[in-house]
């Protein structure tokens, strides 16, 4: 993965600066492959674990297969960008927080619009 992601290199980031990079990282991953960032996201950690949520993910697209009550081809959309999109957002991760992704876990619900994305690291940050 290329990206630009220096100043985790020249010092590791912490608080709501690396829950910020962390955000915009994973954002710009997720509108790279679906053409659309979120409403809106964030952030958090603890330990050696760091989750991003971001809400209103749907494309045009997905919103109306959802309204022609087709739930199941959204999370089975969803789930493949997830699993296409997990080496980018594994290694943005491992890139600002300077540790390794142990765990990776990817969750959607259709209603209401919410994708969470859950690392776990091999160290405490």
């Amino acid at each position: 993965m290329e990206a630009d992601f220096e100043e985790a290199e020249e010092g590791r980031l912490s608080g709501g600066e690396l829950n910020a990079a962390v955000t915009s990282a994973l954002v710009g991953i997720h509108t790279r492959y679906v053409g659309r960032g979120p409403e809106r996201a964030s952030t958090f950690y603890n330990g050696n674990v760091v989750v991003t949520i971001m809400y209103d993910v749907m494309t045009h697209e997905e919103k109306s297969l959802v309204r022609a009550h087709h739930e199941s081809t959204v999370e089975t959309i969803r789930r493949d960008f997830q699993e296409t999109m997990e080496a980018d957002f594994r290694g943005a991760v491992e890139q600002l927080t300077g540790c390794a992704v142990t765990g990776f876990i990817s969750g959607y619900c259709v209603e209401p619009d919410i994708l969470a994305e859950v690392f776990v690291l091999d160290a405490r940050l």
